[in-house]
């Protein structure tokens, strides 16, 4: 399980989250949803150590999760940043390199990378391309594969669906619930709210830093108090 407690970011004289509190069970989706400007991707950037606690503590499965970006993703938590950022000038094959590098095994990085072909035909057909030259929604599998290269246990995903058309939105949404089947933790934040909730075991409405509801998905999709107040969704 990976929690927070009474997590606090400041930007300078700012406060982005405030005193925030929640918990992601092993084998769930949970969605944090909200408007622009509501906190969520912050509080994904403080779990994987992007950017500073104000105050607060994170643990995975009892333990402290650390600050360090790198140690935390030695201990399974990985992130998959907004924009999906990955190195345009390098191929494919190198970008899912470098998401490998704390993988010290040879062996398991093929293995692993070859799982991703699998998964992603068109990156195995665009190995040898830069990364830059793959369309929006190849960049955000490319991102995604990227990241399960390093074996996650918890996977950070920040507006997967962000510039992506509809259809592409679809496909990125059904790999998530894939990915949550073989057994994989998700934390997503999505402002595409109503797609979020409906896949989220549960979910967590953040406005202006704090929570301002919670509780299973579906439920929280169908509150038309919360709906109208804070998703702006019909």
């Amino acid at each position: 399980m990976l929690e927070i407690r009474n997590l606090s970011v400041a930007y300078g004289g700012i406060r982005a989250v405030h005193d925030l509190s929640c918990s992601i069970e092993d084998g769930q989706i949970v969605s944090i949803v909200g408007a622009n400007g509501a906190g969520k991707s912050t509080t994904i950037n403080a779990i994987s150590g992007m950017v500073k606690r104000q105050a607060g503590e994170i643990f995975l499965n009892g333990e402290p999760l650390g600050i360090v970006p790198q140690k935390i993703v030695r201990k399974g938590v990985v992130q998959i940043p907004e924009g999906r950022k990955i190195f345009p000038s390098i191929s494919v094959r190198e970008n899912l390199i470098l998401g490998a590098y704390l993988v010290k095994d040879q062996r398991r990085t093929t293995e692993n990378m070859q799982k991703m072909f699998a998964r992603f035909p068109i990156l195995g057909e665009r190995m040898n391309q830069p990364g830059g030259t793959l369309s929006g929604g190849e960049q955000q599998m490319l991102a995604i594969a990227r990241g399960l290269m390093s074996e996650p246990k918890v996977l950070l995903m920040d507006e997967p669906s962000l510039g992506l058309a509809p259809r592409l939105v679809m496909e990125i949404f059904n790999l998530i619930i894939e990915l949550n089947g073989e057994g994989l933790t998700i934390l997503l934040v999505e402002q595409n709210a109503r797609e979020g909730l409906s896949i989220a075991h549960y979910a967590y409405v953040m406005e202006t830093g704090r929570v301002v509801a919670e509780g299973e998905g579906r439920k929280i999709a169908d509150d038309p108090l919360v709906k109208k107040a804070y998703l702006n969704i019909d």
